[in-house]
């Protein structure tokens, strides 16, 4: 349910975010008396599509760094304890029976007898919890709740089983059928494909962390780079399960936040190339237009040098004229194939249609 909650609200608030972050960005950058960019402007929605990535980028890794907090604050027995995950039960005995002397409740006072005795029992809880190789097994794969909560499992077995038919599948079930009401409703239409992808993975990873006997490639990897770079201590898989599981959900979002933004969909496209092909007809239409004109001038500029001897003669003009039109119709026009052709079959039809005898049919 909070999931759910989480994808419906941000589906609205980080429009409202975004619009108070580009005032105050406007606030900042923009002198006093200076014109800002106008709503529906190209400035404008530039300037608010790279603040709405920041602000959806920006929560959604404090949401990563607020989960990671929340299992350090949660701790586990193994960080309880002071041991390693890789601790056997001689290293753990060992370290409950130092912590014990120090934090028996009759080593703390009568104002810190309660405190002392819960925290005791807690450490002897972990210690228990860890000797067993069972309750071990199942501690570090589902935590607590699946290893208080089944009285009736006796087997690693058991646990397993009842872990993946009654925690796991039921999960993925309610997340998979929340992926599917959220599409119908048109919260997730981007990156379908993969949302799908990430839930299957997910699941198919979790169920062979919890039901292989070692931990998996991917958490040893994990745990090799946080023990190297930060001074938190190593993931167990329930850990990890849980981490991944924020992840997705945060995935999830920057998927209908963000990749809508980065990858354009059809019809935004489709309309880009109409106008990239309308721009470039117009800059072909002036390029024609200004070669036009520009043939024009030069014509105009020849025939003024052609005429120049006969400035002022208008009989020599109008002569002029004449042999350039009875040139222009014997050298061109009927010089072209075509019309020779075309006067060639009107002649011969004409002559073909003449009574015998009659002048011109020879």
């Amino acid at each position: 349910m909070s999931a759910l909650l989480s994808l419906i609200g941000w589906s609205f608030l980080p429009d409202l975010a975004s619009s108070l972050v580009q005032t105050i960005y406007y606030g900042i950058t923009i002198r006093a008396g200076d014109p800002k960019p106008h709503p529906g402007s190209p400035q404008h929605a530039r300037h608010r599509r790279r603040i709405h990535m920041l602000v959806v980028t920006a929560y959604l890794l404090y949401t990563v760094y607020e989960a990671d907090h929340d299992l350090r604050r949660l701790s586990s027995y193994h960080a309880d304890l002071g041991v390693p995950v890789t601790a056997t039960d001689r290293d753990i005995k060992s370290r409950f029976r130092r912590l014990a002397a120090l934090h028996h409740p009759d080593k703390a006072g009568a104002a810190t007898s309660s405190s002392a005795a819960a925290y005791f029992i807690h450490l002897k809880l972990a210690s228990d919890t860890l000797q067993d190789a069972a309750k071990r097994f199942i501690y570090e794969r589902f935590g607590d709740a699946t290893t208080l909560s089944c009285d009736k499992c006796t087997t690693i077995r058991d646990h397993v089983a009842r872990a993946v038919l009654h925690t796991i599948l039921p999960h993925y079930g309610v997340a998979a059928a929340t992926v599917y009401l959220l599409g119908l409703f048109g919260y997730m239409d981007f990156g379908k494909f993969y949302r799908w992808l990430i839930l299957l993975t997910l699941c198919l990873f979790e169920v062979h962390t919890v039901t292989r006997p070692g931990f998996p490639p991917l958490l040893t990897l994990v745990n090799g780079v946080v023990t190297t770079v930060t001074s938190r201590p190593p993931y167990l898989p329930f850990q990890l399960i849980a981490l991944l599981r924020k992840l997705t959900l945060t995935v999830y979002i920057a998927l209908s936040q963000i990749g809508p933004l980065l990858v354009p969909d059809s019809k935004t496209r489709k309309a880009a190339a109409e106008d990239n092909e309308k721009e470039a007809l117009r800059e072909r239409l002036a390029v024609l237009e200004a070669v036009s004109k520009q043939l024009d001038a030069d014509a105009g500029r020849l025939m003024e040098m052609e005429l120049a001897p006969f400035k002022g003669d208008t009989a020599s003009i109008s002569h002029l004229g004449s042999q350039m039109r009875e040139w222009l119709v014997q050298n061109t026009i009927r010089a072209d194939p075509l019309v020779k052709d075309a006067l060639g079959t009107s002649l011969k039809k004409r002559r073909g249609d003449a009574p015998p005898g009659a002048k011109g049919n020879r």
